[in-house]
């Protein structure tokens, strides 16, 4: 392995000398340090396939860039974890960080972003509407500067349809500008999800939508403002987002009923509250928002680290019975998970609690021990928060996998992501679909190796690649942009961790 870096590195170090560039420039160009090009170049770094992409776009590089075809990974099991690993900053929260950085017209700095194909999307239309990004050292510290005017007109359309989240823009965007448009959001296949809860959110600010022709066409009526606490008519993260955003520049209170609470919704409230936002309700259902009429401040924040990226290496340890210690988990969100785990059997030490770096997130270091597992006697659901996280629920699809008799999960949030688990079944589990919403797990499983194409929906996806973990003989798992969207580096972190997952594209 490290002769196959040297080789890579060889090459990037020829290919940037062809170019006459000194390592200063190109780590300018891709926005790291001269250092990490020195280690790149020296064979002593781990390259993601992205970071691979972005050195060849710089080079304009054959040899070093990638093809166009979709990259899988090729498994083989069963496999035993050891070591310990870092809990990376939540996905969710870092979306979300990245819309509200909008609101502000001084600089924003956010530490330790996850560089994950749904951050690029968004930096993409950012960029394409005047904002200047860039990241900077080696710790995937952002920095972002907006323009004095945003380029609504030049929106990157196609990188627009491929995440959900650009439906955050609307929030901040309503302060900006009076009329504009947003392309169709795309991003994980998960059913119909309706947009009308972001829509009765956002009317008491004055703005109007109507979904037609692809793009959603927003007019701003400025004489309309909030005359009596907005009550969402669903409790969803991006939904109270999207309000809050709004109420941080509307110079009055705005309260919010039936608010979520969620991990990625307080990472926001706590940035809001740096951006001179006063925020009352923290962590509860009810907020109380007393915004400014305009936000011109330098900032520096540190999202939280992400509690459904540690649930899944959590699930990784249960199905291949290792031992880990998974670094920095958010255990105010993955209490209730672990104490459904406890009573299913399993055993695992934590330690005392510390602060995250935003000051606010409890963390604690979890480590696992090899568990025989029963099935609970309930059915696992999830709620909003401070329920069994809804991202979280797909891995106890593979956990009750490995577990004794049979366990029930009811995914009702999502018309057909419950469908998606039966893909398990390849594998060698039995997975009973019961209807869209609900399907019978029997155990315990013994997984074999199997060649599946990954279902077009993130945590499923993921679900896949932790049971092949624990097949016998070798798996692969076919287009994985979907992981890629959520997940920075995954198949290397565990690789480090002892696993054997080798990244590859048909040629």
């Amino acid at each position: 392995m490290a002769d196959y870096k040297g080789r890579i590195g060889n090459l990037i170090r020829d290919a940037r000398k062809h170019r006459g560039l000194t390592q200063h420039q190109l780590a300018e160009l891709l926005g790291t340090s001269q250092s990490a090009i020195n280690r790149i170049e020296k064979g002593h770094q781990n390259l993601s396939l992205e970071m691979l992409a972005r050195i060849g776009a710089a080079l304009d590089s054959e040899i070093v860039a990638l093809g166009a075809g979709p990259t899988h990974l090729r498994v083989d099991g069963p496999t035993t974890l050891s070591g310990s690993i870092d809990v990376k900053t939540s996905k969710n929260a870092g979306v979300a960080l990245l819309c509200a950085s909008l609101l502000n017209k001084g600089r924003t700095t956010l530490r330790k972003v996850a560089r994950i194909e749904e951050v690029n999307r968004l930096l993409e239309v950012l960029n394409s509407l005047g904002v200047a990004t860039r990241w900077v050292g080696d710790e995937n510290d952002l920095e972002i500067i907006p323009p004095a005017e945003l380029n609504l007109a030049a929106i990157d359309e196609g990188a627009a349809r491929r995440t959900r989240s650009v439906i955050m823009f609307l929030g901040p965007l309503l302060h900006r500008v009076e009329e504009f448009e947003l392309p169709y959001a795309g991003g994980c296949n998960l059913g119909e999800r309706t947009v009308e809860p972001h829509m009765s959110a956002l009317r008491p600010f004055g703005l109007d939508v109507k979904a037609t022709d692809g793009a959603y066409h927003a007019r701003v009526n400025r004489a309309i403002e909030p005359e009596r606490p907005i009550v969402l008519t669903e409790r969803g993260d991006s939904v109270t987002e999207n309000a809050l955003m709004a109420a941080a520049l509307h110079p009055g209170t705005t309260v919010i009923r039936n608010a979520s609470s969620n991990y990625m919704v307080q990472d926001l409230c706590f940035f809001l509250q740096k951006l001179g936002v006063d925020i009352e309700g923290i962590g509860t259902t009810t907020l109380r928002i007393t915004g400014k009429s305009s936000i011109d401040v330098d900032v520096d924040y540190a999202p939280s680290e992400d509690p459904i990226e540690a649930m899944s290496l959590l699930a990784a340890a249960i199905v291949t019975k290792s031992s880990i210690t998974i670094r920095r988990a958010p255990i105010e969100f993955l209490e209730l998970e672990l104490a459904i785990l406890e009573e299913m059997g399993f055993r695992y030490d934590r330690s005392e609690e510390y602060a995250a770096r935003n000051g606010e997130t409890r963390l604690v270091d979890i480590t696992t021990h090899p568990s025989e597992l029963r099935a609970p006697l309930d059915k696992i659901h999830p709620m909003p928060f401070p329920g069994l996280n809804i991202d979280n629920l797909p891995f106890f699809a593979v956990i009750a996998a490995v577990a004794e008799g049979q366990t029930l999960l009811h995914d009702w949030v999502y018309e057909n992501r419950a469908i998606y688990f039966t893909e398990l079944n390849k594998l060698g589990a039995q997975v009973k679909l019961l209807d869209p919403h609900r399907v019978l797990v029997e155990g315990p499983t013994h997984f074999s190796g199997a060649e599946i194409v990954c279902p077009p929906a993130l945590r499923p996806a993921v679900v896949l690649l932790i049971a092949m973990l624990a097949s016998k003989g070798r798996s692969v798992l076919r287009s994985t942009y979907v992981i890629h969207r959520g997940y920075e580096d995954l198949a290397e972190r565990l690789n480090e961790l002892g696993a054997n997952i080798e990244t590859f594209r048909d040629i």
